[in-house]
Order: C-alpha cells, then sequence, then structure tokens
C-alpha cells in the first residue's frame, strides 16, 4: 500500500507545527511549504526551517510573493501592530492579510497537483482565533469543492482533501496536543511584531493567544522560558 503524500502549510508557529506533527503522526509523507510574502521579519521561517527538519519533511518549499505590493496589512505594509487589543471586538483586525490563505491554499494546490499529493494540511482554527474571515469550516469546505473543480486531478478522479486537525480546537487543547506530539514547542515563533533578537512583544494577538493556551494547558512556554 503507498504512503499518502500531503502538501503541509507551514509557518513555524505553534499551529502549523501541531499540524506537521498531527500529520506525520497519522502516517503521512509531508512535503512542507513556507512563504516569504513580505512579513514584517524572517523569525518564523528560521522556526519553520527547523520544526520541518525535526520531522524529517521530505520536501521543505520557501516561496517568494511580496503581498507588500497590496499593502493594508500591519503584517505586510507600514500600519502600527496593535496591542492588547484582542479582546475590543470592532469587527476584523488590521493584522488581517487580505485573501492570505486563499493564496497560499492555490499554491500548495498546484504544488499537490505536481508531487501526486492527496491531501493539504493547514493550521486555521475557529475557536481561539483573531477573526480572520479565512479561518472559518465553510471557507475550508468552499475551497475544496473550488480546488476539485480547478485541477486535473479532481476532473479525472482522486481530486484533494483540505484537513483542518485544530479547526475545532481550543488554544489549550492545541498546547496539550503539541506535547503529546512532541512538537519541539521552543523552536516555534508566534508573534506579529518580535524585538529585533525576536524576543516576542507580549502584547499582539498572536502572543496573547498563545500565553492563553498554555496557561489553560498548565504549560510554561519553552520559547519565553528556554527551556
Amino acid at each position: 500500500m503507498s504512503e499518502t503524500r500531503a502538501i503541509v502549510l507551514l509557518s513555524g508557529g505553534l499551529d502549523s507545527s501541531t499540524v506537521l506533527a498531527e500529520a506525520v503522526a497519522q502516517g503521512r509523507r509531508c512535503h512542507a511549504l513556507s512563504f516569504r510574502y513580505g512579513q514584517r521579519h524572517e523569525f518564523e521561517l528560521e522556526a519553520a526551517r527547523s520544526i520541518a527538519t525535526h520531522f524529517s519533511a521530505a520536501e521543505h518549499k520557501i516561496l517568494d510573493i511580496d503581498l507588500r505590493a497590496f499593502g493594508s496589512s500591519a503584517l505586510t505594509d507600514d500600519i502600527e501592530v496593535p496591542k492588547d487589543s484582542l479582546d475590543e471586538g470592532g469587527g476584523i483586525p488590521v493584522t488581517y492579510v487580505p485573501a492570505r490563505n486563499t493564496i497560499f491554499l492555490s499554491f500548495a494546490l498546484a504544488y499537490a497537483e505536481v508531487s501526486r499529493a492527496r491531501e493539504i494540511w493547514l493550521g486555521v482554527n475557529a475557536i481561539d482565533y483573531s477573526g480572520y474571515p479565512d479561518c472559518r469550516p465553510d471557507y475550508i469546505a468552499a475551497f475544496e469543492v473550488m480546488a476539485n473543480l480547478a485541477t486535473r486531478d479532481g476532473v479525472e478522479g482522486g481530486g484533494v482533501s483540505i484537513r483542518t486537525p485544530l479547526l475545532e480546537l481550543d488554544k489549550g487543547a492545541i498546547v496539550r496536543r503539541a506535547l503529546e506530539l512532541g512538537v519541539p514547542l521552543a523552536s516555534t515563533h508566534s508573534c506579529y511584531d518580535p524585538a529585533s533578537d525576536g524576543t516576542p512583544c507580549g502584547g499582539c494577538d498572536a502572543c496573547i493567544l498563545r500565553a492563553r493556551g498554555f496557561a489553560a494547558a498548565g504549560e510554561s512556554d519553552p520559547a519565553l522560558t528556554g527551556a
């Protein structure tokens, strides 16, 4: 019986690293895919390299697509990253990168076709998240339908499925699952706006969600303690 190949979108953060670990644990031959898209820093890409190596990904590609050409996000434009504002409401936050998951999934879909992968795995979450529209279950379901209408594999049979094992987990459950899977959490990076040495800011949405996850799991974050 041949092994199932999977494309895993890997940012280097807690969620995507846990997804890669989950795919490996389920026996997938994983091809990791990361992006240098004009984000504010490269610490997450350094983390992605480390995580891909740790889990012996069959391949790890880092693609350059400069979304600074469009801007309109605090992650790709000269816009201040909001701090301590996660619970303030007010709609979709300025850290949302327009159509980012759609762009990333489209590249992953092309990669899946040429590598004969039947699955695309990603770490979206619809419970403890910042309210991004491209993290919702109905979006993922719609993209999977589109993917199998728009590709040769989808038309000729087989197609691709989108796997989102963290979609309905809270951050505490994600941290616990990461620990069960042996994710080297000290090597992951989540912060949107770190210091020049990579130290997390502690106040952006990503930092707050990560801290809440470790607190809910009753664990210390090794990325902060150095453990």
